[in-house]
């Protein structure tokens, strides 16, 4: 039998349509799925659209995490919708406090070889225990919770082989930046990152975590690591070491491509703000005054990332003009660092204490000052994520935002160390943690969950019908943007607009306000006579899996998007909407396009029944622009259809 890698494996036992031939659609068979508040609105008034009686997965769980700030009542209101709808659909729900979903999923739910979907781009941190973990859009995700297979591309293998021992004062957060490092947010593209070798003992299975979780921004579909025995230590901690099994690469398998990272070369790393892979050593940057030093988030979950940082600042104090923010990331972590006495030593050196969730890092409060510098062991720094339009954010370990913390500038650690004659700690992780129950709302039975009525609060609205774009439109050109375009700059996260999540009319009027303050209105006054067009560069829609970052500017107008190539999550979305996601066909043509533009499009539902590239007509410069797709037969049929719940609707009747 020819040897496989461990990614093959797992897909080959769920798979269910297609082949696994890089390139061609594959449909594989889902075992779990995670929702969290942030996304799930829209796939709860999705299942309600489509008619779901009960979920068809054996199991799905509903997280309360993002949207914690309750200034007024949207969020509280949307938390009870989705209570509700978690009770009328037959899922586990994880109440405000429990914790982010992402370490609060692989505590109480995580099994090896699984295939697990979420609605959330972090998703695949679940990699960490054995599983393969994709995020996607709201409302691909309600359709898998209806019983579809996961569609996806299959993704070239990309074994990165670890050898090694991470040195004092070098963490996991390091492995991942160093990979953003050498292969930027694009380099993981049309991958699935799967990591071997000898160091692979070395690194704990929340250490995974942070590697998996923010493979996320290098692009990739998913990473995963092998289930061996440092997952079972993290099982066996958590009551669960039953449901584990040993699984792993055979011997003498091959990888589609490969790297390989000597842990015990790494240094202390940060990037600098504005994209994660702005990576440098911190002894470039280091001795830049710190305003805000934040430990937490689903990137550095992990009971030892605060451990760790608790043993540095024990005895004592951060300056005055430092905010220290510790944000724990479970209920079961908190707990567990309260019973060793951690928490205490982060309380008593100036420490911020917040509640077990997503917080600041999606820009749920905690935005730093105005022009002030802000460490963080979050996964994104995108420009103006943290709720601050100018703000200043680096992301780092946990060792170097509390050295920095301590001393007030950028630090690296092993200086930190060194002045302060300070051993690296050690931390030995719980055997066992701290009990918890009923931390899980269980599913009700179906005879009870019938019952159950929706709980719907003023600000949640109805999904908007979508109508099938028309065989030609003549749209103007509202933005032309450039590489590497997040989802955050489309669709902003952050204490204003998040709590819009569950209506998409008050959400959309947020639409790139921090790119164009302009574009709403000027979205609005074309939508009536043919909508509009967006023109962007390479990567564009990178980031989140909000689909709201494709509903909101469909919702305005939007038709179609051209571009020289789209994030994987982002172009699905953009289809599920009904937009139109087309690719310069030569890259040089972009540069000929700007804002203002007027774009014509003909034989649309010809084409893209055949699978024929179209013809973009520049009108006003009369220029013509070959264009392509790559769109699957079955997103094809979506499209066409007028997005994804026409596609299941008619897929149902």
């Amino acid at each position: 039998m020819v040897p496989q890698n461990l990614t093959r494996k797992i897909l080959t036992s769920h798979l269910v349509g297609g082949e696994l031939v890089v390139g061609d659609e594959i449909r594989l068979k889902v075992d779990q799925a995670l929702l969290h508040d942030g996304t799930a609105t829209l796939t709860m008034l999705a299942l309600e659209a489509i008619g779901l009686d009960r979920i068809r997965v054996p199991l799905a769980c509903q997280y309360i995490d993002h949207n914690l700030m309750q200034a007024d009542y949207k969020n509280g209101d949307d938390h009870l919708f989705l209570q509700s709808a978690a009770q009328r659909f037959g899922m586990y729900f994880s109440r405000a406090g429990n914790g982010i979903s992402h370490p609060v999923h692989m505590e109480h739910f995580g099994v090896p070889g699984a295939l697990l979907v979420g609605a959330d781009s972090h998703t695949p941190a679940a990699g960490s225990l054995g599983m393969l973990a994709v995020g996607a859009g709201s409302v691909e995700v309600a359709t898998v919770l209806a019983g579809e297979p996961l569609a996806l591309k299959m993704p070239d293998v990309w074994g990165v082989r670890l050898v090694g021992k991470l040195p004092e004062w070098v963490s996991a957060k390091d492995v991942i930046l160093e990979m953003l490092r050498r292969h930027s947010v694009k380099g993981g593209v049309g991958r699935i990152i799967e990591y071997f070798g000898p160091g692979n003992d070395t690194l704990s299975a929340m250490d995974r975590h942070v590697i998996c979780n923010m493979g996320a921004e290098l692009g990739a579909t998913t990473s995963v690591f092998p289930a061996d025995e440092q997952v079972r230590k993290f099982m066996a901690a958590h009551g669960r070491e039953d449901a584990f099994v040993a699984l792993g690469p055979d011997d003498g398998c091959d990888y589609n491509v490969t790297d390989e990272i000597d842990l015990s070369s790494l240094e202390p790393l940060i990037a600098t703000p504005g994209s994660p892979d702005n990576v440098v050593p911190v002894r470039e940057v280091a001795g830049a005054s710190v305003y805000q030093a934040y430990i937490g988030s689903s990137a550095n979950p992990g009971y030892r990332d605060y451990a760790v940082s608790a043993a540095m600042v024990a005895g004592r104090s951060v300056p005055p003009e430092v905010s220290f923010d510790i944000n724990p990331s479970s209920r079961q972590v908190l707990a567990d660092l309260m019973l060793s006495g951690s928490i205490a030593h982060l309380i008593q050196a100036g420490g911020r204490m917040h509640q077990a969730g997503c917080n600041g890092c999606n820009g749920m409060g905690q935005a730093p000052a105005t022009g002030k510098n802000s460490l963080r062991t979050t996964p994104r720094n995108f420009d103006g994520r943290s709720g601050n339009k100018d703000d200043r954010v680096f992301l780092c370990s946990p060792e170097t935002a509390t050295a920095s913390a301590i001393t007030g500038v950028i630090t690296d650690p092993r200086d930190f160390g060194r002045d302060l004659d300070m051993d690296y700690p050690n931390v030995v992780l719980p055997e066992r943690g701290v009990a918890l129950p009923g931390a899980m709302q269980v599913p009700l039975a179906a005879a009870e969950a019938t019952k159950v009525a929706l709980a719907f609060g003023p600000n949640i609205t109805p999904l908007p019908r979508i109508e099938p774009l028309s065989d030609a439109i003549d749209v103007p050109v509202l933005l032309a943007l450039g590489d590497d375009v997040s989802t955050d700059l489309i669709s902003p996260a952050g204490a204003e607009a998040l709590p819009y999540r569950s209506n998409l009319e008050g959400l959309a009027a947020f639409s790139f306000k921090r790119h164009d303050e302009t574009y709403v209105e000027r979205a609005k006054a074309v939508r009536d006579s043919g909508g509009h067009a967006l023109v962007g560069g390479i990567n564009y829609g990178q980031g989140s899996s909000r689909e709201h970052a494709a509903l909101c500017p469909q919702f305005l107008g939007l038709r179609l998007v051209l571009a020289k190539s789209f994030a994987r999550i982002h172009e699905q979305n953009l289809v599920s909407a009904g937009v139109l996601p087309l690719r310069f066909s030569r890259p040089e043509d972009y540069d000929a396009l700007e804002a203002g533009d007027t774009l014509e499009v003909s034989g649309i539902h010809d084409a893209v029944t055949t699978g024929k590239p179209l013809t973009v007509r520049v009108t006003n410069k009369g220029l013509e622009i070959a264009a392509h797709y790559e769109m699957s037969e079955r997103q094809r049929e979506i499209f066409l259809a007028g997005g994804l719940i026409n596609w299941f609707r008619a897929r149902r009747n």
